[in-house]
């Protein structure tokens, strides 16, 4: 057979097959040399090429017309934008006291004002912690709404909208608030941390007083003790907020205006109860003392009411408090119940402020419950409050001996040390059977270690505590040991 016959004989292998169903096969390995030769090329010319190609829009995306992926990193101090109310009226006397929680290093956020401050009041800030608080003038938009009662409420329920324009990056929070509001912003980021940002969410704490909640709303939170609007719920808020302001024109406070704007979009109230208002007059001590088991997050109102600690004014009483939040700022006023079976004492610990001694049993459940020491927020009445309080007896043979915070140190990296002196209060019954032994021990020292920094993002729950040096009581001073509690211990008499 001659060489042209042999060609012919293959080309008609592939142009000519012997059956028909031999087209397909014929067709299915064309198109398959086709594919790897079309990959091979694309690849090798992506690789080797820095020319812009037809194919590089499917390659090598551009980030400008990409959104950037989530950031799902855990939420910082970074993520939070304060926005807080006040006035060129009350700059001058309420910056001391933003001045105690602000960390100018950390912090971030305005003070959001109706006019620029007078420049002594500026030039002056900070005698005592040497920072200045940074501060914006209010848009003048919000002098075109009409309002019933309170036209400085108009403007504060913007403040949320002149915040949100500022367009900063990394915003993940808006946190409103008063500008004599007090945040604990480390409690404050470790609760946010378990929400995410991306969802709209609403977060505060309503009143103690059922009559002011009565006058506003059960599931509104109240601007003094703080409101936390995630950036997802802001971004629709402010589409909708002039519409509200217009519509809601009768209501009295900023916090209301807002409130029945996130109510008309659908977003629910999620309570957190470290949120304090303080809608109470009188001594705060009862509520202190007996805090839920809940990370302390706000104070609010603390003008109006009675210094926290004997013998101090109401900004030294709040420097005593913030000293040791700062070492341990998960445990603040936590409360802890411990008992001396021997002597049949029943003790609790409020963290950082105060130690109860009763010299009789006294069940956790009835310790849990706070002394009532003040008054309704309005009428000055002895309730009711939007949860139970224990009556302070007139006789005190019939109260608890009561010591307060007089020290506070670090132990190393990881542990503290905090020493509370016996109160003076307490010396009207220093010659009863029963209160005489209390009033022996002068100082007890509670020793613990530092909660981690996730406590509050598992499911809560209270520590223990147990009486050193079975109970021995050395130069007047008892000690105290904070612990994990034990499988099956549990706080009973």
């Amino acid at each position: 057979m001659s060489p042209r016959q042999d060609l012919l004989k293959m080309t008609a292998f592939f142009i000519s097959p012997e059956k028909p169903r031999d087209i397909s096969v014929l067709i299915t390995r064309t198109a398959l040399l086709l594919c790897l030769f079309t990959s091979i090329t694309l690849v090798l010319c992506v690789s080797f090429s820095n020319r812009p190609h037809p194919f590089s829009r499917f390659t090598s995306p551009n980030r400008k017309a990409f959104p950037r992926p989530p950031d799902n990193s855990p939420t910082n101090i970074s993520h939070l934008l304060f926005c807080v109310g006040g006035s060129a009226k009350t700059w001058q006397e309420r910056r001391a006291l933003s001045s105690l929680w602000w960390d100018v290093n950390l912090t971030r956020g305005f003070f959001w004002l109706d006019e620029e401050p007078e420049a002594t009041a500026v030039n002056s800030y900070g005698t005592e912690s040497g920072i200045s608080l940074p501060y914006r003038v209010s848009n003048p938009e919000w002098t075109r709404f009409k309002y019933s009662s309170s036209r400085y409420a108009v403007r504060v329920a913007r403040i949320i909208l002149d915040s949100f324009n500022l367009k900063l990056p990394n915003v993940r929070w808006f946190v409103l608030g008063d500008d004599d509001t007090v945040f604990f912003t480390h409690n404050l980021v470790s609760v946010l941390a378990r929400y995410d940002h991306r969802e709209m969410w609403y977060i505060g704490g309503i009143s103690e007083s059922v009559e002011q909640n009565v006058m506003h709303a059960y599931d509104m939170a109240f601007g003094g003790g703080g409101i936390a609007v995630s950036y997802a719920l802001a971004e629709k808020l402010v589409k909708a907020l002039d519409g509200c302001l217009s519509r809601y024109f009768y209501f009295y406070g900023s916090d209301q205006r807002i409130w029945a704007c996130i109510y008309e979009i659908g977003v629910p109230l999620t309570k957190e109860p470290g949120f304090h208002q303080f809608d109470i007059r009188g001594d705060p001590y009862g509520l202190l003392a007996a805090h839920p088991m809940a990370p302390l997050l706000s104070f609010h109102h603390v003008e109006a009411l009675t210094p926290m600690f004997p013998n101090k004014t109401r900004t030294d009483s709040l420097k005593a408090l913030i000293e040791p939040y700062r070492l341990d700022p998960s445990r603040i006023l936590q409360q802890y119940i411990c008992y001396d079976s021997k002597r049949k004492w029943s003790i609790t610990i409020a963290w950082g402020y105060t130690i109860q001694i009763y010299p009789w049993l006294v069940t956790a459940v009835d310790l849990h419950m706070p002394l009532q020491t003040f008054r309704t927020w309005r009428s000055w009445s002895n309730g009711p409050f939007t949860f139970k309080t224990r009556p302070v007896p007139d006789n005190p043979s019939e109260q608890p001996v009561l010591y307060f915070l007089d020290r506070v140190e670090e132990v190393g990296s990881s542990g503290t040390r905090t020493r509370y002196k016996l109160s003076i209060l307490g010396k009207a019954c220093n010659n009863t059977t029963d209160y005489a032994p209390v009033m022996a021990v002068k100082n007890i020292v509670v020793t613990s270690m530092k909660m981690a920094p996730d406590y509050w993002q598992k499911a809560p729950h209270r520590q223990c505590c147990e009486i050193m040096d079975k109970g021995s009581i050395k130069s007047g001073t008892m000690q105290i040991r904070i612990r994990n509690c034990r499988q099956w211990e549990t706080t009973s008499v």
